[in-house]
């Protein structure tokens, strides 16, 4: 019997009132699972505005190697701006929100966390770093296990209307593979079969399967939202703002960036800022995917592969040449307040830079992308951002004391 069986039958809490927390609590729910939806206030009022009695309509292309689909509507057991209701007894615990929700939500969770629970954050985005900080800080030390994944299980929207959210997602593709890696690294194979029992991971888990990463640095070097999101939106910013304007006849929430923005010499930066967190994540002794340059120069840039995998050469099985139209993307962004940019530049890019000041890396590409985002906002991403080493408890840290950390969880400061 697994280890991690005692999680079969178990409710499943999640955290996120967005379309990736709803498209994996819908998921959930209808593979016939015990589902709580949460949300703080005030994005409650919009976000589960009646979503009680509608429930949430699952459907969408849902594109993958393998075919897996899972439609239909789902209604929720519970669906509450109470953590505590939403947590308790719960098997495992999906944190599927933008990264700037992440220390509220954590500071909410953690007096309520329960021995045995596992905690699944999507994408990790440093999540995990900053939840043993916070778990560190309010003295709990209840055994759980936090983990975090390289990506959401899909590429997903809300049917929306300016402000009024439709109870609809739709889902693009589906993930048949995800990089993931448990804080402390010991956790890492429990956290992987505890994914088994989690139904919006059952595309991957039917699929090519979980990859077991080295640390959770590993996981967030392989979160490809830095690294494709931010050079195609910064460089691709003048077809952005001139779609519907000067390029008439289309509606402005129609542009894609993978569609509309990405050519060759976009793709090449994409390139460079990738060799910088290659040579992150050398200097500090984890992991990072490999990804053949050709790779990049596709209309879904290295993401294809998450969800149609590669072929025996280790090629893409599907590439969308550059020189073609396509459809395949998502839409967005559809201005420079895009969390492409608020929150893939003064999280992801911003702690890139970080980790190469504190071990001697220079990312001038990445570093070319904090300030052209900075110029278009106005502020200074370097100063403003409250996310740094400190903010995840591991500034000043040695190469030797990180990765303690990161594989034993030994923090000695």
């Amino acid at each position: 019997m697994s280890k991690m069986e005692y999680l079969k039958g178990m409710p499943i809490a999640v955290l996120g009132g967005g379309a990736a927390g709803k498209t994996c609590a819908a998921d959930c729910k209808l593979s016939g699972s015990e589902v709580r939806l949460y949300d703080a206030m005030p994005f409650a009022e919009t976000s589960l505005r009646d979503v009680d009695k509608t429930g949430i309509l699952l459907d969408g292309v849902q594109r993958n190697k393998y075919c897996f689909e899972r439609s239909g509507r789902a209604y929720f057991d519970l669906v509450t701006t109470d953590i505590g209701a939403a947590v308790k007894g719960a098997g495992q615990i999906i944190v599927a929100m933008g990264s700037w929700g992440h220390e509220s939500t954590f500071r909410a969770l953690i007096p309520h966390l329960e021995d045995g629970q596992v905690v699944h954050v999507f994408a990790d985005n440093f999540g995990c770093l900053l939840l043993r900080r916070l778990m560190r800080e309010m003295g709990c030390t209840k055994k759980v296990i936090v983990g975090g994944w390289s990506s959401m299980p899909y590429g997903t929207r809300i049917e929306s209307i300016g402000n009024f959210q439709f109870p609809h997602v739709s889902a693009k593709y589906r993930a048949i593979t995800l990089r993931g890696a448990a804080l402390p690294m010991t956790d890492t194979d429990d956290f992987i079969e505890a994914s088994r029992y989690l139904p919006c991971m059952d595309a991957v888990t039917q699929g090519d399967g979980a990859s077991k990463a080295n640390t959770v640095l590993d996981v967030d070097f392989a979160n490809v939202n830095p690294v494709i999101h931010v050079p195609a939106t910064i460089l691709g910013v003048s077809t952005m703002e001139n779609w519907g304007v000067i390029f008439c006849g289309h509606d402005k929430t129609t542009y894609s960036m993978y569609s509309h923005g990405l050519c060759p010499s976009i793709c090449e930066v994409q390139y460079q800022f990738y060799n910088e967190e290659i040579a992150l994540a050398k200097a500090i002794g984890v992991g990072c995917p490999t990804y053949k340059y050709e790779m990049f120069f596709s209309r879904r840039s290295v993401l294809t592969q998450e969800y149609m995998g590669l072929d025996k050469d280790g090629n893409d099985n599907v590439v969308f040449p550059l020189d073609q139209p396509s459809n395949e993307g998502n839409t967005g962004p559809n201005s420079i307040h895009h969390r492409y940019l608020t929150e893939d530049v003064p999280i992801g890019c911003k702690i890139y830079h970080d980790l190469g000041v504190q071990y001697g890396v220079p990312t001038p590409i990445i570093d070319s992308m904090i300030v052209l985002a900075g110029s278009f906002h106005k502020k200074n991403f370097f100063e403003t951002s409250r996310y740094n080493l400190a903010y995840l408890g591991i500034d000043g840290m040695s190469k030797e004391e990180l990765l303690a950390y990161l594989n034993d969880g030994v923090y000695n400061r």
